[in-house]
């Protein structure tokens, strides 16, 4: 470790010699000095060659001339545990275009640090942060401490290999399917005519990773998304609190949707739930990915009716951005609202209900006479032709208006009616998040979340963007309020939308698939197949759990580090050669040994391979094996 202390001691003295090196922390921003080295930077290749250290590891001499080994240097950084990506993009967020700022281009797209990269992505609070045992000489006791994670980003040239393992296909684990009867054997999945998967699904796991593992099968196939991802609001499960918050969320946003984008059919929509904090800037995103004029509203929502005195504006809404793949887009006409069906006022002997539409205008090119019925002669212009007026006067189309203003109005029937259009403002009509928490409190027996979207609300935007034999994707599936909508919706209108959920916290199992059972043993038809991402590491994690002795455990250390991926912060000769033979550390308990090497793992991105499922160490049941090979047809 010497040399990388001279190496980052030279960098950090010389941090502001043309350009800053250092992020709002301190810390050496080592994207960047790759960038900095594939581009031949003389600057800082003169900092390397001037130190001797420096210049006898990375430069080798022809003659007089010094020349640098880059591939070594980076080699150095990579086998050192440090980031492996890199970012043409300087420590700053800005709309540029073509690499030109705002003021020098009228075309804007969304430009910010590892925007080229593939961030994996964790979210709960354990992954959003890394954990390190440091010895209290005064408690004389190892203490867990927590430092703010630096994320490991995949850049799609450098890394290609690592990110083409990455994201191919997962196999799947713990797969079980749920009826109204409860837990049912699977031997098959359903498939329709053309074979695509017929069972609703969840997918418990990393859901970057998941989409793509549905991509074989999926691609082309989802009519309609709906997510709502974590807010960045510094309270939410995205827990990535450093001076990149802002870039490692749009980098996170940006790997998923232009995966969603491969899944929708040429006709699919998305809807994507957000909030102020990152709504204008998600907003470019999506133009970017899903194409600006494939925009087709930012409906505003009305979350709350708790009106509570916080701040200076108390914020009650969210918005709902909603693009389309294509232009090949239709919305539906949503059904009547009680207050639509009011306008529907008059009725015809037959008691049909009718809407009535002024044909008198105030302006227009139809100038004529009108003879009301009691004799009133009415002037234009007129919203109707002449010819048009006489066609609707004889075949009993018009009502008239009574009193002293007798005005002609064009019948509309209520049977004849297909719905109205939706609008970009939804109030409390369609439930707020409050009630939604409440509703599935009475539906679990226990008080999940405090916050829930509304089941009404997504009926709504399903009706709006999805037919009845449609498939739908959330994957931030949550509570599982889409995978509600949707079995209720088909319950109403006989449908037969299908589902699939993804979801990578811990309770997609206990909250998300028991709600869901729940909802179709109330009597809603409907079943489905939960399925986990096969995990690499719980091998490793079941292993140290039957250790016995210290001594058991510090001798799989080894094949930890041959056959499991290590958290990437893990100083794994440090460990080998200096904490396992500390006396502090034998004096642990076994627990709390365990619970160290347990954290060593890293937890965020080790899933099975499809290619690797075969191989004894991951332990995969021949079931579940099974069940991968048909999910993948295979």
């Amino acid at each position: 470790m010497k040399l990388y202390a001279t190496l980052e001691r030279v960098l950090k003295s010389e941090s502001n010699y043309h350009t800053n090196l250092l992020d709002n922390q301190g810390d050496l921003m080592l994207n960047k000095i790759h960038d900095l080295v594939d581009k031949t930077d003389e600057n800082l290749i003169g900092l390397f060659l001037e130190n001797q250290e420096l210049r006898e590891k990375f430069f080798f001499k022809i003659k007089d001339v010094y020349v640098f080994k880059t591939n070594d240097f980076k080699f150095y950084l990579d086998e050192n545990k440090i980031d492996n990506s890199y970012t043409q993009y300087e420590n700053r967020i800005g709309l540029t275009a073509n690499g030109k700022f705002l003021k020098d281009n009228s075309d804007v797209v969304l430009d910010f640090p590892y925007k080229d990269c593939v961030l994996e992505g964790g979210q709960s609070t354990v992954e959003g942060t890394d954990t390190y045992f440091e010895y209290d000489e005064k408690d004389q006791h190892y203490i867990e401490k927590q430092a703010k994670r630096k994320e490991i980003f995949f850049n799609q040239v450098l890394a290609k290999d690592e990110i083409d393992r990455l994201l191919e296909p997962k196999a799947f684990a713990n797969i079980k399917k749920y009826t109204a009867n409860g837990e049912e054997n699977l031997s098959s999945f359903e498939r329709y005519e053309n074979g695509t998967i017929k069972d609703n699904l969840i997918i418990k796991g990393n859901n970057l990773l998941a989409l793509h593992s549905l991509k074989k099968e999926f691609v082309g196939k989802i009519k309609l998304i709906y997510i709502d991802p974590p807010y960045n609001t510094g309270n939410d499960s995205f827990a990535y609190n450093d001076s990149f918050n802002h870039s490692i969320w749009l980098t996170f946003m940006r790997n998923r949707l232009i995966t969603s984008l491969e899944l929708l059919t040429e006709d699919g929509i998305i809807f994507v739930q957000c909030d102020d904090n990152e709504q204008a800037y998600l907003k470019i995103l999506l133009d970017e990915i899903y194409k600006r004029e494939n925009f087709l509203s930012c409906i505003a929502y009305r979350k709350t009716d708790n009106q509570a005195n916080i701040g200076n504006i108390a914020r009650v809404k969210e918005y709902i951005l909603l693009y389309s793949k294509s232009k090949t887009i239709t919305l539906n006409k949503i059904p009547l609202t009680d207050k639509a069906i009011k306008e529907y006022r008059y009725s015809d002997e037959n008691g049909k209900f009718r809407r009535a539409i002024l044909l008198h205008k105030t302006r227009g090119t139809n100038n004529y006479e009108i003879i009301t019925p009691s004799g009133t002669k009415l002037n234009g212009p007129w919203m109707v032709n002449e010819k048009k007026f006489e066609e609707l006067r004889n075949s009993n189309g018009i009502y008239w208006t009574s009193g002293g203003d007798e005005q002609p109005y064009g019948k509309i029937y209520l049977e004849n009616s297909k719905g109205q259009i939706p609008s970009d403002w939804i109030d409390k009509e369609y439930g707020t998040n409050q009630q939604a928490a409440i509703a599935l409190e009475k539906l679990l027996g226990y008080r999940a979340f405090d916050f829930s979207k509304s089941v009404p609300l997504l009926k709504h935007l399903i009706r709006i963007g999805a037919n009845k034999n449609d498939i739908i994707l959330d994957f931030h599936a949550g509570s599982g309020s889409t995978a509600h909508a949707v079995l209720e919706l088909n319950e109403e209108d006989g449908g037969d939308r299908k589902f699939i959920m993804i979801e990578q916290m811990d309770y997609a199992q206990n909250i998300t698939s028991n709600r869901i059972l729940k909802v179709i043993e109330n009597n809603v038809k409907g079943s489905f197949v939960y399925l986990e991402l096969a995990k690499n590491n719980q091998t490793a994690i079941e292993h140290i759990q039957g250790c016995k002795s210290y001594e058991e455990l510090v001798g799989y250390f080894e094949e930890m580090c041959d056959k499991y991926f290590l958290h990437y912060n893990v100083k794994v000769k440090e460990f080998r050669e200096v904490i396992c033979k500390e006396e502090n550390f034998k004096k642990l308990s076994l627990d709390k040994q365990k619970e160290m090497f347990i954290k060593m793992l890293d937890l965020n991105q080790l899933y099975v391979n499809v290619s690797d499922m075969e191989d004894s160490r991951y332990a995969l049941s021949v079931a579940d094996i099974a069940l991968t090979k048909d999910f993948y047809q295979i």
